[in-house]
């Protein structure tokens, strides 16, 4: 039986399709480094935070990845931000949830500011009690730590009470470690492989499916 009063969103993956804007970006601030990327490879950078994709991917050093985060945000802030969509039938989700009496937030790695600004362009910022995400200087941008803030700013004790909807094995594992269920949104970016092996309590294909396991 299921008793979740709250459910928290990812947003890059899950709430919106943000690939085009995130690639591009990372690739703008590789090339200020005169790296070629091969585009085929640069999904890698769809889920994790910011600075570790530059370190894991490329070994930059802390110096290095806080330029190179500062040239992502040049094409960013101006144009990647907006080079995204929302997907088919969130919206749809989320006025079902909201409708049932769901309590509804966002915890995402991306800054807060630019999650606020994404979901306000949309329209969806509506359905949400907060909207959590990372600090621009790359602080809070571990899913769990981001998971505490948005809780804490919902006023949420009981986690028994909370699930995590996310598409990549970031968002069950930061979820997890709180003791906290998360359901994996499979339209994302991330592999059923992926999401199962992390402990999704359950795998949606769609935004509609998920909406129907929560309210069971």
């Amino acid at each position: 039986m299921k008793n979740y009063r709250y459910v928290l969103f990812d947003l890059d993956g899950t709430l919106t399709e943000s690939g085009e804007g995130i690639i591009n970006s990372a690739v703008y601030a590789l090339k200020k480094f005169s790296i070629e990327p091969e585009m085929s490879t640069m999904t890698k950078f769809l889920g994790p935070p910011l600075k570790d994709s530059f370190r894991d991917f490329y070994g930059f050093d802390d110096e290095k990845c806080e330029q190179a985060v500062k040239y992502y945000r040049e094409y960013y802030t101006t144009k990647g931000i907006f080079e995204n969509r929302v997907y088919e039938g969130v919206e749809d989700c989320l006025k079902m949830l909201s409708e049932a009496g769901l309590h509804l937030a966002v915890a995402t790695s991306k800054p807060q500011v630019f999650a606020v600004k994404i979901l306000e362009h949309f329209h969806l910022a509506q359905y949400f009690d907060y909207i959590g995400g990372a600090e621009l200087d790359g602080s809070r941008s571990v899913k769990a730590d981001v998971i505490v803030h948005t809780l804490k700013n919902c006023g949420v004790n009981d986690r028994s009470q909370v699930i995590m909807a996310g598409d990549r094995h970031h968002d069950v594992l930061g979820a997890k470690a709180l003791g906290i269920d998360c359901i994996g949104m499979l339209y994302g970016y991330g592999t059923r492989e992926e999401l199962s092996k992390a402990g999704a309590v359950y795998i949606a294909e769609t935004p509609l499916e998920a909406a129907k396991w929560l309210l069971g």
